[in-house]
């Protein structure tokens, strides 16, 4: 990651940047206080008066990572821009997967991650769109919820491989298929009408795959994992 703690001009802009190269560099290890404030430059009390405590800069650091991939408008195709906010979630894990992990690994059985809803209820707006259009074949929170969770999904999963391993023509297929399931043919286009049954089968049997030997590393709930693993088996005897 790109040291940016010496361009940041504010105290608590030298912070999140300190806070945000000592999380990317740990890999999921513990970051201090003492290492994130000697960093910045700045003392303790600095750090309170900021953030309030240690866990209030965690979270500002949450939301600075995730506004690096949250789009700040739209391009009109609604479609294109959910495959591409699908390509830009993926590619934003890959290349920061400390924060990624920090992202999605905060949600708790009923107490929805309030920094990640951001881009959900983005997403949400999307949908909504395309069911004013008649073009949506299921409720647009549906929609979102099955987006996001395959979405999340391949994500992980992908981190989870070798570097330089990471197969984004999996991905694709993934997003082409869940898409498929929740969007009207013809809203589609080219791209989702090209996707063949065995293109999308095999992509389907890989990624079924890969979840079953992950387990519990997948980084998903029980209950996700369940979810995902029922969409890919019917995938596969499509």
């Amino acid at each position: 990651m790109k040291a940016v703690v010496e361009a940041a001009a504010s105290a608590r802009d030298r912070l999140l940047a300190a806070a945000a190269e000592l999380l990317d560099a740990a890999q999921g290890a513990p970051v201090s206080t003492r290492a994130i404030c000697d960093r910045a430059g700045v003392r303790a009390p600095t750090l309170y008066h900021h953030f309030g405590n240690k866990q209030g800069l965690m979270d500002a650091v949450v939301e600075y990572g995730l506004g690096q991939y949250v789009p700040a408008a739209d391009s009109g195709d609604v479609v294109a821009d959910l495959r591409r906010g699908w390509d830009q979630h993926v590619r934003y894990g890959l290349d920061h997967p400390a924060f990624y992990a920090l992202l999605y690994g905060r949600i708790a059985p009923g107490r929805p991650c309030q920094v990640t809803a951001v881009a959900q209820r983005q997403l949400l707006v999307l949908l909504e769109r395309l069911d004013g259009q008649g073009l949506l074949l299921t409720a647009p929170a549906d929609a979102a919820q099955q987006i996001v969770a395959a979405n999340v999904g391949i994500t992980l999963q992908l981190i989870a491989q070798p570097e330089g391993t990471a197969d984004l023509e999996l991905s694709r297929a993934l997003r082409e298929t869940v898409l498929a399931g929740v969007i009207a043919a013809p809203a589609l286009g080219r791209t989702g009408a090209a996707r063949g049954a065995g293109v999308v089968a095999e992509a389907a049997g890989a990624l079924a795959t890969a979840l079953a030997e992950a387990g519990d590393n997948a980084g998903l709930s029980t209950g996700e994992r369940a979810l995902l693993a029922e969409w890919l088996g019917r995938l596969v005897v499509c």
